[in-house]
């Protein structure tokens, strides 16, 4: 069996390479998984590879498997799918998805990889970290049946939230961009396009990932009295400007964080971070999530890829990382 690896490092910001990766024999209670695919989650990792991870949250920012630290070198990501080649008897052979880096094999804890549901292609398994993050995001929210709902910020995050709302009985769901080509996500949905001038107010709820200021400005112009908005943008080491005045305390609006990194406190003693990507992998068995995979790339490429997603040079929503033909 092949004992020797690779992975994709930050050496700097801004500048990537592929580094030999150590690859120590696996013990009792864990696993060698062999890499089939990985996600890049181009606004994380774009913050990450251009050195803006502001030095209070580098702690926060760790990802659980990553080595070095910010700014550089370090090895980042949390998108990754792959099959186990050895391990406990009921993992063996299973494809599972892990957050680890792009490293084209790795030994880790059993419990730190979910086994991915048969009827989940690996391609679309590495949308779980995103679709967990959703997940979260709406349990922080709390929507209501026959709720009036707006995702602002149509990237590979407010996307995934547009496509669990979807699945919401009876809510009016609205994806709201400057892109008009995110309206195909919105058709594969099932959910509405908007366009932020066109976009329909009255909102009990308000889910904000655009990472701008006029997204942030925009989805509080569209609450309804008494709305919220859940805020998911995380914007590294920019500030934003939030506009208090105007009708915001006249119509008591409220402005709230959701952070994947913590289950939300109503959930917190009945769920675990297992049951949440768990959960995250059976909602992909839904074939529209693939709209969300727009573009991919071998692994041996990712050095030269990555200054393109983080430049904006090359638009994605998901960028798949392959290591054999899936």
């Amino acid at each position: 069996m092949e004992r020797a690896a690779r992975a994709f490092w930050i050496r700097s910001p801004g500048k990537g390479e592929i580094r030999d990766a150590p690859l120590p024999e696996p013990g009792p209670g864990e696993v060698l998984v062999r890499t089939l695919c990985s996600g890049v989650s181009r606004g994380t990792e774009s913050i990450v590879f251009r050195g803006a991870v502001p030095p209070n949250q580098h702690a926060i920012m760790r990802a659980p498997f990553q080595d070095g630290t910010f700014p550089g070198p370090v090895k980042y990501g949390y998108l990754n799918v792959g099959e186990v080649e050895h391990g406990p008897p009921e993992l063996l052979g299973r494809t599972v998805f892990c957050l680890y880096p792009h490293q084209t094999r790795y030994v880790v804890p059993a419990g730190a990889v979910t086994p991915v549901p048969e009827e989940v292609p690996p391609g679309r398994a590495v949308l779980a970290g995103t679709v967990e993050t959703a997940v979260n995001a709406l349990w922080d929210a709390a929507p209501l049946v026959g709720d009036r709902v707006a995702v602002v910020g149509a990237g590979m995050v407010g996307c995934s939230v547009a496509g669990v709302l979807a699945g919401f009985p009876g809510c009016d769901v609205q994806l709201v961009d400057t892109d008009p080509s995110r309206a195909e996500v919105a058709r594969a949905f099932g959910v509405r396009f908007a366009s932020p001038e066109d976009a329909e107010g009255g909102c009990d709820l308000v889910v904000h990932a655009s990472a701008t200021d006029a997204g942030l400005a925009r989805s509080l112009e569209l609450l309804a009295p008494e709305g919220e908005v859940v805020e998911l943008s995380w914007y590294g080491d920019r500030r934003v400007s939030v506009p208090l005045g105007e009708f915001f305390h006249s119509r008591r609006l409220t402005v709230r964080a959701s952070q994947v990194g913590a289950v939300p406190p109503a959930r917190r003693s009945r769920r675990t971070f297992g049951d949440r990507v768990a959960l995250a992998l059976r909602l992909l068995a839904d074939p529209a999530f693939d709209v969300l995979v727009t573009g991919e790339s071998p692994f041996e490429d990712l050095p030269e890829i990555m200054p393109r997603l983080a430049g904006g040079e090359l638009p994605a929503l998901c960028h798949r990382i392959t290591y054999r033909a899936l």
